[in-house]
């Protein structure tokens, strides 16, 4: 039986594109111009796939999804809106929406959703994590970041949560938690590269009284601090080999011993690691257990680096500026147009930690309420050096001696697959998410960006 799909917008150009991309599928298409027009025709019957914009002139998109879900709870609503930020996504998923489409979207990627959503035949959207107020963003990479917490808040399984140092893995793990069913419980962080390998394993699963020198009373480990909740462990990848076989047995038979203890505790905890490293490869060097790796990576989630993101910066800017001057009981600076264009082009090694501790500096030093390229720290407050498209190469050149050095094996492979992640990333950024726009830019036809993306986990 053909399926029918509703198309509420005022644009009529998305109408128009929308309409024409789904002739050749199974799907038959009816579209509104508002939201008074679909309410009205809800009254008597309902699609199978309900498409509705946000914001239109005669109604919300958002309580038109509300009114559908109410009389008709297994329809799946689709939200779409070209001012895409956290709240909003929040509040479709909040209501029951199916997905969210933040505008501009692929067409074809837009097409598969409708089909699948169709298929299905009932609302399958879990709510997005209200995350901490640094885990921000209205850019595309982050809007997947949103999407991938919203399915997963609901789930207990373990998560893999990859990104550059100070890109916000632990603000991820947290939200994660925060909208899990273990939520009341406790949340405990552990960054594994911090403790001296002999310490570590007393601080994951405890001692008993006697168990070494200092040993001199009993000892809850991280394990049994998280019992009932979720536990993190942060750069995972620098975990020494031995205690990833007791990581290993632990989520393989769900117990574990105290050092120098007999007696087997049961253990009821969901794990979240993160790292800046690529497991893969510290697998191929023999450094990571590939074992443990599959249990631990059950789904990805990959933190995108600020430099991916850079229509974000100002957001997070104006977001920590405002958050440190309620920190200090201070007025809040703004920046000047300068200043802003000046972090804007920054390539941000640090990541987020960095933009938050150079806006921390400047609300203290600054000596105007305006921010101004002069106030910036040296290393922003100049123009690019003249020699920057070269400094790459000379990058790529000490990478990839130190590789050698280190008797690394597929150096060519593995920097030849960065690159191409790196330059789908930015084109896709530059052209909004657009697949053939990005990929003619590149010289490759759209079937080859496609082939070469990192697939999802999820």
């Amino acid at each position: 039986m053909t399926k029918v799909v509703w198309i509420v917008d005022d644009d009529a150009s998305i109408r128009w594109v929308l309409e024409r991309a789904l002739r050749d599928t199974p799907l038959t298409v009816r579209s509104f111009t508002g939201a008074a027009d679909c309410r009205a025709a809800l009254e008597t019957h309902a699609p199978d796939v309900l498409l509705t914009d946000v914001r239109m002139p005669d109604g919300d998109g958002l309580a038109l999804l509300q009114e559908a879900r109410q009389r008709y709870p297994q329809l799946p609503v689709i939200i779409m809106t070209a001012h895409g930020d956290l709240d909003t996504s929040i509040a479709a998923f909040d209501a029951g929406a199916y997905d969210y489409l933040p505008k501009p979207f692929d067409v074809d990627e837009a097409v598969a959703l409708l089909l699948r959503a169709a298929q299905h035949g009932e609302p399958a959207g879990a709510p997005v994590p209200r995350a901490r107020p640094a885990l921000i963003g209205k850019t595309p990479v982050m809007q997947a970041v949103f999407r991938a917490l919203g399915r997963l808040s609901r789930s207990d399984v373990n998560v893999l949560i990859t990104g550059e140092t100070g890109t916000g893995k632990e603000l991820v793990a947290r939200a994660l938690h925060d909208n899990s069913p273990r939520a009341a419980q406790p949340f405990v962080a552990i960054n594994t590269a911090a403790i001296p390998a002999e310490l570590l394993e007393s601080e994951l699963f405890g001692h008993e009284r006697g168990a070494f020198t200092g040993a001199q009373a009993q000892r809850r480990g991280r394990f049994e601090q998280a019992e009932g909740g979720t536990l993190l462990l942060d750069e995972i990848g620098d975990m020494p080999p031995a205690l990833q076989t007791r990581l290993l047995r632990v989520l393989a038979e769900g117990e574990f011993y105290r050092v120098g203890g007999h007696a087997p505790i049961k253990s009821n905890v969901r794990i979240l690691a993160a790292t800046h490293q690529n497991l893969e490869r510290l697998i191929a060097d023999g450094r990571f257990r590939e074992d443990l790796y599959h249990r631990l990576n059950v789904v990805s989630v990959q933190v995108p680096a600020l430099r991916e993101r850079r229509a974000d910066i100002a957001l997070l800017a104006n977001h920590f500026m405002q958050e440190v001057a309620a920190e200090l009981d201070t007025g809040v600076k703004t920046l000047s147009p300068e200043a802003l264009d000046r972090l804007t082009a920054h390539s941000w090694p640090g990541n987020v930690r960095e933009l938050r501790n150079v806006c921390r500096r400047l609300t203290v030093l600054a000596p105007g309420r305006e921010v101004q390229i002069s106030d910036l720290p040296d290393g922003l407050r100049g123009g690019a050096p003249e020699n920057a498209a070269g400094d790459w190469q000379t990058a790529l050149r000490q990478w990839a001696a130190g590789e050698l050095a280190a008797g690394r094996s597929a150096v060519g492979i593995h920097a030849i697959q960065i690159a191409e992640q790196v330059l789908i990333e930015a084109a896709l950024a530059h052209h909004a998410g657009h697949k053939q726009n990005a990929a003619k830019q590149l010289g490759w036809g759209r079937n080859t960006l496609t082939r070469k993306q990192v697939k999802e986990d999820f």
